[in-house]
């Protein structure tokens, strides 16, 4: 159950790192639905620049690492306190995000009629608090 949790959540962290990157090099696609958006209105709550989406995308890779890591599929890099305290980190950020900022983001938000809730409320945030799980279970 642990591997099967630990390489899901590797695979879809290293989807999601492919995404940002194509983002970053000027793709559009699925990016109306990646954004959140004011109430309201049709546009974005904020514009993502190349090197802050090349930046998330370098941090899911990080993540797929610690996760690699800590659940014991690198034998040259063997779980350590490093790894162990970027899995503490990992799972909070993912359920901090999971939780939200409680205006466009995150289970309690209160902007919930655009696309990009629509999808927060049934997969973004759901998908982060099952990697918050993920990296709270590789860490036992």
């Amino acid at each position: 159950m642990k591997s099967v949790m630990a390489l899901s959540a590797v695979s879809i962290l290293a989807l999601i790192n492919i995404l940002h990157i194509y983002w970053a090099y000027g793709g559009r696609w699925g990016i109306g639905a990646a954004i959140p958006s004011k109430a309201g209105e049709y546009k974005p709550a904020f514009k993502p620049g190349k090197s802050g989406t090349l930046f998330v995308a370098l941090l899911l890779l990080m993540v797929c690492f610690i996760l690699l890591m800590q659940g014991g599929y690198i034998d040259q890099l063997p779980a350590n306190t490093l790894s162990r305290t970027g899995c503490i980190v990992c799972a909070s950020v993912f359920f901090l995000r999971a939780v939200g900022d409680f205006r466009h983001i995150g289970f309690f938000k209160k902007v919930k009629h655009t696309v990009f809730a629509r999808n927060d409320t049934w997969l973004y945030s759901p998908l982060c608090l099952y990697l918050a799980l993920t990296c709270t279970i590789l860490l036992f």
